[in-house]
């Protein structure tokens, strides 16, 4: 049940301290967007709606983050209405940034994206029989998914939501799939690819109920 092929060992360290040491939790959702966007320019409407974090704080950590150098400005043409071009403001993450590789080693690092409440987040979702992460969460950039999960009935508004927090905390959205449990066994008796991916690369279980087996058969 333990995470194949990866380290177990981990020490997690709290939203809380991050958000002590880098000065807010806004200032923490704001940069891990930045650094796992890294190619990305962002406007100030897109920081908002990607972070969760209100206007006023995002413009103040923007220009916070603008004035250390983590991130620059850029100004690119955006098509508008009618086609009209214009020029609008952007942020993009600084690659020359003196502590770049420091910073994303401490808040891109897996062992403190899985946290310890990821679980019982997803409970409020429904009867979960099987969670699966990879990804982002263990830092496997091959993977197919970053959540998979099998259950039935589940709420998939307040799935949905509990994505949304998720993607706004870590910084990337997520690629998860979810399904029911005939569904589930069905792919996996007929060798389905992405089940069969997710479960044959490097993965850890966070909620299993031993009523389903993840066990491949090999042909």
């Amino acid at each position: 049940m333990g995470l194949k092929g990866f380290e177990t060992w981990r020490i997690i360290v709290p939203m809380e301290t991050l958000a002590k040491l880098f000065g807010g939790q806004p200032r923490v959702r704001i940069m891990r967007l930045f650094l796992l966007n890294n190619e990305h320019n962002f406007e100030l409407e897109e920081v908002i709606s990607r972070s969760r974090v209100m206007k006023n704080n995002a413009r103040k950590e923007i220009n916070a983050l603008s004035a250390m150098n983590f991130i620059k400005q850029k100004t690119i043409i955006k098509e508008g209405y009618r086609g009209n071009k214009k020029k609008v403001s952007a942020w993009a993450l600084n690659h020359d940034f003196q502590y770049l590789q420091s910073v994303r080693d401490i808040l891109v690092d897996p062992s403190l994206l899985l946290q310890e409440d990821l679980p019982q987040r997803f409970k409020q979702v429904g009867k979960i029989k099987l969670m699966i992460v990879s990804g982002v969460f263990i830092g496997n950039s091959k993977s197919r998914a970053d959540v998979m999960i099998v259950g039935d009935k589940l709420k998939k508004n307040v799935l949905q939501q509990v994505v949304k927090g998720l993607e706004a905390e870590i910084g990337k959205e997520l690629d998860y799939v979810v399904f029911d449990t005939e569904e589930f066994k069905y792919r996996l008796d007929m060798y389905d690819k992405l089940v069969c991916d997710i479960i044959d690369l490097p993965h850890e279980k966070l909620i299993d109920n031993g009523q389903l087996s993840t066990y491949i058969s090999k042909k």
